[in-house]
């Protein structure tokens, strides 16, 4: 009897140790929840701010479909290219840890060939908030092919706000009605392609952004506004009449949560507000307006209270003047240093006015002509693509038959001289707290993106940037994002770690001049070449240019 129940007793421990085992194994190999997609990329018509023209549509959609996804999600796109013209998309915000092969732009990605396609596969890695996608190739982006990108906290991470009764997509931006290969040839003649032709709010202009209306809410609740300016020029103001906004996210960050009128977003950028539907049941109208330039422009969309029949007041809210109401705006934004981020912490613990800056990068946007055409750069340097991706040069050795690194120097020259345009790659050393300066001497506005990375927007002001700058930056609560406008004759100041191993662009988001050579690649290298830092090229990557028919590199060290 005892030897039996010993046997059974051994028998019910190796079955329960196997079971361990099991369980073990299979959270060894989960992984994030998938997110599938399939993007057919057609040329359409569209009537626009009263125009009929050639617009670029993703499953016949404009603006493209949304993205929905949660943080660390896997997010796979494959995306067939029927355009008559080679195609990229770039994924603005999303930092691509480790994996700068799926950045979407010339100096990262060979383009999808017209009557092909190729699948993205990507993740929002510890990252949270609102973001947008656009076509990276030439002058693609100003006739569509964009969209919003909405990552959710996880359900176990807890979110500063409660769950709205809706969540929706405002995609502002200014709007051009000549074809983007025209835009582009302009360009290439040395010549500009004037003011926007009006103002559109998630693709409708003029008369058809207000009939029918946008949006419909029950009173009583409240609605969260995911608002990106998608444009290639202008900053634009947005508000709601009678409405105040709470914001609650900027560029993939919790900021405090303060009340707003209206608010100022620059190109490139995305903020996330709640508002409450507090008022009378009627038509109320949205507003997105342009700012900083002569002879402005908005256009109006309505939100419609449940069963109202009564029309938007005349009375439209006025857009802010002045570069001082801007300038004081932005800084009335902090972090939420208490908030989660995208992993169970909050977002203060990471004191980034405590760390030693171990270099200063001061950029200066530098205008100049080249054989009597314009041409933008930083400190001297105008950038041009090449037919080889500079990653894949990077990643196959062949960097020297390329590009030269660090061309440009981190200060600007002290006497302007001629624009050198070459492919502009500068390196950063792995892991290592920079500080990078925008200083801009033009008469019209600035935004500027670091791609793979979030930064601590410390800083702005007027003039020349100098060291004594320093003493007036927020060294605690600045909000970490991805973009940062500068005004004109002005310079801002981020900080970042350059801490994401991979070949990343520094830009303009003004799309002309990033087109005419206002960008750069940091090239981020870990000594170590280990899969913890950095992942190998994925197998279905296009190859072009001087590394077809290569033989592969040897693999990173397992981490």
């Amino acid at each position: 009897m005892t030897t039996t129940m010993t046997m059974r007793g051994t028998e019910a421990g190796g079955v329960l140790l196997l079971a361990l085992l099991l369980l073990s194994t299979t959270v060894a190999r989960a992984e994030d929840p998938y997110v599938f997609m399939e993007w057919h990329v057609t040329y359409g018509t569209k009537n626009i701010v009263g125009t009929p023209q050639k617009v670029i549509l993703i499953n016949g959609e404009f603006p493209g479909p949304r993205i929905n996804c949660s943080s660390n999600n896997n997010i796979v796109i494959n995306v067939f290219n029927q355009l008559d013209q080679p195609l990229l998309f770039t994924w603005n915000g999303i930092q691509h840890r480790k994996n700068s092969w799926q950045d979407g732009l010339p100096g990262t990605n060979c383009p999808v060939a017209p009557g092909t396609n190729y699948t993205y596969h990507w993740q929002p890695k510890d990252q949270i908030g609102t973001f947008f996608y656009f076509p990276s190739i030439g002058m693609q982006r100003v006739v569509g092919g964009f969209g919003l990108i909405s990552v959710l906290s996880r359900l176990l991470i807890p979110v500063p706000y409660d769950p709205p009764a809706d969540d929706l997509q405002v995609l502002i931006g200014d709007w051009f009605t000549k074809d983007h290969a025209v835009m582009a040839s302009l360009l290439d003649a040395g010549r500009n392609f004037g003011r926007p032709a009006g103002v559109l709010i998630n693709g409708r202009g003029g008369k058809e952004a207000a009939n029918p209306p946008m949006f419909t809410w029950e009173a009583a609740k409240t609605y969260q506004l995911r608002i990106c300016n998608v444009g290639i020029k202008t900053s634009l103001n947005f508000r709601i009449q009678g409405h105040d906004m709470k914001l609650v996210e900027m560029d993939g960050s919790h900021t405090v949560q303060g009340m707003y009128e209206s608010l100022d977003v620059h190109v490139g950028q995305c903020m996330a507000v709640l508002v409450d539907a507090d008022q009378k049941p009627a038509d109320y109208l949205m507003v997105a307006s342009t700012r900083f330039m002569a002879g402005p422009s908005s256009v109006s969309a309505v939100i419609r209270y449940a069963g109202s029949n009564t029309p938007p007041a005349a009375n439209v809210p006025e857009p802010p003047a002045g570069w001082a109401w801007s300038i004081n705006q932005w800084r009335s934004f902090r972090w939420n240093l208490t908030a989660s981020a995208a992993r169970p912490n909050p977002q203060g613990s990471y004191h980034y006015g405590q760390i030693n800056i171990t270099r200063t990068i001061k950029l200066m946007v530098t205008r100049g002509h080249v054989e009597g055409k314009l041409k933008y750069g930083f400190n001297g340097v105008s950038h041009v693509d090449g037919d080889t991706p500079l990653k894949l040069a990077e990643y196959f050795n062949v960097s020297d038959q390329v590009f030269k690194y660090n061309q440009m120097g981190d200060e600007p020259p002290a006497v302007n001289g001629p624009m050198h345009v070459v492919p502009n790659v500068i390196t950063a050393e792995f892991r290592t707290f920079i500080e990078v300066v925008f200083e801009n001497p033009e008469k019209s506005m600035e935004s500027m993106h670091i791609d793979g990375y979030a930064f601590f927007a410390v800083g702005m002001g007027p003039g020349k940037w100098t060291a004594a700058e320093r003493k007036t930056y927020n060294l605690l609560d600045a909000v970490s994002r991805h973009t940062i406008q500068v005004y004109p004759r002005s310079w801002s100041a981020v900080m970042l770690t350059f801490d994401n191993a991979g070949m990343w662009n520094v830009r303009s988001n003004l799309w002309e001049r990033h087109y005419l050579g206002e960008q750069l690649y940091m090239s981020v290298v870990s000594p170590a070449r280990s899969l913890r830092d950095e992942y190998n090229m994925p197998e279905n990557a296009l190859r072009c240019g001087k590394v077809v028919g290569l033989p592969m590199p040897p693999s990173y060290l397992p981490a």
